[in-house]
């Protein structure tokens, strides 16, 4: 009875004790290098299932997403 009536003051002191979880601003986060946009990087190999886009042209690269997005449709794949 004893060990019981231990385990539930424990178990209820256990949520007393967390702290607060916020952000530490004097902490620096990742400051790597940033991310380059999708059309400015080169299509993967056609092995890889790579796209067919023109490095730098937002257009063609919307257009090969586009495609892409419908191959991956169930009814439309079916019926090609």
């Amino acid at each position: 009875m004893r060990k019981l009536v231990f385990l539930v003051v424990a178990c209820a002191l256990a949520g007393c004790g967390e702290r607060e979880q916020v952000s530490d601003s004097s902490k620096r986060s990742y400051q790597g290098k940033r991310d380059s946009l999708p059309w400015d990087n080169e299509p993967l190999a056609a092995e890889q299932r790579g796209g067919k886009w023109t490095k730098g042209q937002r257009a063609s690269w919307e257009e090969q997403i586009k495609t892409r997005q419908l191959t991956q449709h169930e009814h439309k794949r079916i019926y090609q």
